[in-house]
Parts: C-alpha cells; structure tokens; sequence
C-alpha cells in the first residue's frame, strides 16, 4: 500500500507528479514524467530493471519544507 506524500500544486488534472511513501516507510516512490533525451539517459547509465522520472522541484521542495517545521 502506498501513501501519497505531496504533489505538484500547480498540476490542474489531478494526476500529476507525486511523492509516495511505502506502507513501511522504507522507501519512496515517485511519479514523474518519464526521461526520453538521450543525452539525460546516458548520463544516467542506468542498469537493466530501472528507470527514472522527472519531477518538478517543487513536488520534493514543498514536502522536505512542510516536514523541517
């Protein structure tokens, strides 16, 4: 089961990029946009089995603030 964390606040259709937390808290899943540029994805060199997503800064940004007060 996951829990949603935070979103981007200026996302207007409501499935936007999001922050998760695992039922265990042992880690996060995000939802972004998916990375198409190549020169992004050779930068990333990523083995087989994963994959990477972009997220507006404020989606992290806005979760990290509530949770430092």
């Amino acid at each position: 089961m996951l829990r949603k964390l935070t979103s981007d606040s200026d996302c207007k259709q409501g499935n936007c990029p999001n922050l998760w937390a695992t039922e265990s808290g042992d880690a996060y899943v995000v939802q972004g946009y998916v990375i198409t540029d190549p020169q992004w994805l050779t930068q990333l060199s990523l083995p087989e089995g994963e994959t990477a997503v972009r997220i507006p800064a404020a989606v992290l940004e806005d979760y990290f603030y509530a949770h430092r007060h």
